[in-house]
């Protein structure tokens, strides 16, 4: 028993790593993880004495327990059963297909992160790029609302900026679990994302199986009141108007409800921008017909990379302003009564909130200007015709910089001459051929607001 015996170094080594390896999966990092977590625990309980609607335990789930929850879910193991009967394959085989979908869907949130990073680089990134300014808000409402109610944020789709605007302006309500297509699934921007509570979706699938797991999801997130945002067009605008509301995570979120259990309240957000970052992408897309946008990274980088020196060298201006209004709630208990809402009846209403708070700014207004002269304009002339738009949406929440409506008509107009979008000649200003798709695009977003 106590005799010494001889190794190889080779295997000695083997040895200590796998005792290494051992000691540390029972005992190191199960100890390690109890005591993040339990340090994360304290910091939420102390983060939701702030938020309005604080951070629910389901989103706080750890993301290898709500995978389990997910596809062990009766629902889920129903449409296993019956992909495997259609598909004539082993219920095994479909299980597996079930949980990969569920490891696709199911985030991984980090408060930590979200609140120690995202929080801050939202609100760095979005007064660095805009003037950043909040239209309607409805303080009041959203303070009357049922804490325990589910509160889903539905809004417009401009720019992926919306994402970064909306989380920055919402941090005081709580921490916005999105939908993300498929641009987000590349390393390492993934682990990111799904770390800030987004959850995937594959927009172009087809196929039973994943939309029953997707929409399972959907259901269990909204029972266990997590705070939501939508953007029912399901994509970006390509030509900047409100588009035809898309009815798949509404009618998740619908079909999941339950009136007696917990309130499914509805906030409308507006978004408009002075500028849009993608809007040469997405108009040419839109004239193309299709959704193909062909921003290369290089592309991406080199953008990136002159804004950086303008800022370096001294010459950087922000993009004008970016505004974001809230429209009033609608609820879902009260909307559906005692009888199952009809989706499109839901849909339309939620776009016409949306559309009624969308802001209005200077570029938008210059552009619905000049796309109806019928010739060129003096300043004076240009100017009036503002004013003239400004009166025929008398509903509608107009933002003037610094408060001061001269200075608007002169910013709308400098910034559509900067672009190339109208041009100058003899003291006169027309729209140019180049930008009257552009001006188009601009002005559709308030066009719904003109009588």
């Amino acid at each position: 028993m106590f005799q010494p015996v001889a190794l190889p170094l080779w295997l000695l080594v083997v040895i200590l790593l796998f005792a290494a390896v051992t000691f540390a999966s029972h005992f190191l990092f199960p100890s390690v993880r109890w005591f993040f977590r339990r340090r994360m625990e304290k910091a939420v309980a102390q983060l939701n004495t702030r938020l309005t609607r604080p951070i629910e335990p389901f989103k706080l789930a750890r993301r290898h327990d709500m995978i389990q929850r997910l596809i062990y879910d009766g629902e889920v193991w129903a449409a296993i059963s019956e992909h495997a009967r259609a598909e004539g394959v082993p219920e095994n085989v479909a299980f597996e297909r079930a949980r990969r979908y569920a490891r696709e869907i199911v985030p991984s949130f980090s408060a930590t992160l979200y609140y120690g990073f995202a929080i801050r680089f939202a609100r760095f990134l979005s007064r660095k790029l805009y003037r950043v300014r909040l239209g309607h808000h409805a303080a009041d409402t959203l303070g009357s609302i049922d804490r325990n109610a589910t509160v889903v944020f539905v809004m417009n789709h401009r720019s992926n900026m919306d994402y970064v605007l909306v989380t920055y302006l919402a941090a005081e309500q709580s921490a916005l679990s999105y939908a993300v297509g498929e641009w987000a699934r590349v390393w390492p921007l993934s682990r990111l994302i799904r770390a800030m509570g987004a959850y995937f979706i594959r927009r172009r699938s087809r196929g039973e199986l994943y939309r029953r797991v997707l929409a399972r999801y959907v259901a269990l997130a909204t029972e266990g009141g997590v705070t939501q945002a939508v953007f029912p067009e399901g994509g970006l605008s390509l030509d900047g108007a409100l588009a035809k509301p898309k009815l798949g995570i509404l009618r998740y979120i619908v079909d999941g409800y339950d009136a007696e259990e917990r309130d499914v309240v509805f906030i409308p957000v507006a978004i408009n921008y002075d500028r849009v970052f993608e809007d040469k992408i997405l108009v040419a897309a839109g004239q193309r017909g299709d959704r193909r946008f062909g921003a290369r990274i290089s592309v991406v980088v080199k953008y990136i990379w002159r804004i950086t020196w303008r800022w370096a060298t001294g010459r950087y201006h922000r993009f004008g302003y970016a505004a974001v209004s809230f429209g009033a709630p609608l609820s879902l208990r009260a909307f559906a009564g005692t009888k199952p809402p009809l989706i499109e009846d839901l849909a339309s209403d939620l776009m016409q909130r949306i559309g009624a708070v969308v802001p209005v700014l200077p570029v938008p207004l210059a552009a619905s200007v000049f796309l109806s002269a019928k010739a060129p304009l003096s300043f004076a002339e240009y100017s009036e015709a503002f004013c003239a738009v400004i009166e025929a949406m008398p509903e509608a929440h107009i933002h003037a910089p610094r408060e001061d409506m001269d200075y608007a008509v002169e910013y709308g107009l400098r910034n559509l001459v900067a672009r190339g979008f109208v041009s100058e000649a003899e003291g006169t200003y027309s729209a140019t051929d180049e930008g009257r798709p552009l001006l188009h695009y601009y002005a559709n977003s308030i066009a719904h607001l003109l009588r």
